[in-house]
């Protein structure tokens, strides 16, 4: 996401929405940030600590210093300017709302670019291979070789475009205010494992 997104004042009131749910730290903070929009904008300290001295010295946030971390609340004036702006939040909200879901469908459009590039290529190095083995005697080996390098790329094109869906709808699911349970990364990391290990048992067997 494009800094633009928080125009003049946006994020100061954004900060203030997110202290409102609960106290953070500084980079707790960023990566509240980075989560409500996907991963499209992740904003440096130097971004987010200057804010936050801000918003202290106008009375509207409080900071705690525990040991090496300090923490960030927001104060009854702070939410009394947050009650007081809540369209403006709206607005806010709606806006990245707006913003990851065409980042979304940017990325699928890649993912389906990417794979139409993957299949010109395959098409190319099947052509390429085809041609050299007019050169050669052909034998079984090498029709091997070549179902191979064929299924490699499609292993490749199916790796990626799994990665690529997967990780844009789980970001547009957090960035819509989503709950992302454990035990939903459990599942799925355990799903890839099982994936993996069939992967290997399967290669691990002698030609038929």
């Amino acid at each position: 996401m494009s800094p633009a997104v928080f125009s003049h004042g946006d994020l100061r009131l954004y900060l203030l929405s997110l202290l409102a749910e609960s106290p953070q730290h500084g980079y707790g903070i960023i990566q509240s940030l980075t989560d409500r929009t996907g991963g499209t904008y992740t904003p440096s300290a130097g971004t987010i600590y200057p804010r936050l001295a801000k918003l202290e010295e106008e009375g509207l946030v409080t900071k705690t210093v525990d040991g090496r971390t300090t923490i960030y609340a927001i104060t009854e004036a702070g939410r009394a300017e947050l009650a007081s702006r809540q369209s403006d939040l709206a607005d806010i909200e709606a806006g990245i709302t707006d913003t990851v879901r065409l980042i979304a469908n940017e990325v699928r459009q890649s993912v389906q670019e990417a794979m139409k590039s993957l299949r010109a290529d395959l098409a190319t190095a099947t052509k390429d291979d085809r041609a050299a083995a007019k050169n050669r005697p052909r034998t079984a080996g090498d029709d091997a070789r070549l179902t191979s390098r064929e299924e490699l790329h499609r292993a490749d094109a199916v790796v990626n475009a799994f990665r690529a869906r997967i990780r844009t709808d789980l970001r547009t699911h957090v960035a819509k205010g989503g709950a992302l349970p454990s035990s939903v990364v459990t599942d799925l990391e355990n799903a890839l494992d099982q994936a993996a290990r069939s992967v290997t048992v399967a290669l691990s067997q002698p030609d038929s």
